[in-house]
């Protein structure tokens, strides 16, 4: 099974939402996580609610400090755009694909929702790759 890592600065946000929709569309042939290099205290709460609205639930999730280690177990990175802010965790020694989204802190419900759509299609691409 491919493993792979999403992470985005305080795994609050983008990198939930890209490992809940990973587990819900490729569960079966994946192993997927989320991290950051400054994990927040929780989730952000309007993340929590437009991830509701598709019927998954992430509220219980907690943000995890990512590791060399962890990097290291997975076979791909996603990062959600954090390189363009200089702060995105690294170097890593895998394949590493960065998808440039906006982060949806302090953002509008609006927002969130055009972002997490994003993520849902990206992710779906993701998965739907050979090997």
């Amino acid at each position: 099974m491919k493993k792979i890592l999403f992470v985005c600065v305080e795994n609050a946000g983008r990198s939930q939402m890209a490992e809940a929709f990973a587990k819900k569309y490729g569960e079966e042939n994946f192993i997927v996580s989320s991290a950051g290099n400054k994990p927040a205290e929780k989730v952000n709460p309007v993340v929590v609610e437009v991830m509701r609205e598709k019927g998954i639930d992430i509220s219980a999730n907690k943000p995890k400090l990512i590791t060399a280690k962890m990097a290291m177990d997975f076979d791909l990175i996603v990062t959600m755009g954090c390189n363009d802010q200089g702060i995105c965790p690294g170097p890593f020694f895998k394949p590493t694909v960065d998808w440039f989204l906006e982060d949806p802190k302090g953002k509008p419900v609006e927002k969130v929702r055009e972002i997490r759509d994003e993520i849902e299609q990206r992710v779906k691409q993701l998965i739907a790759q050979p090997g």
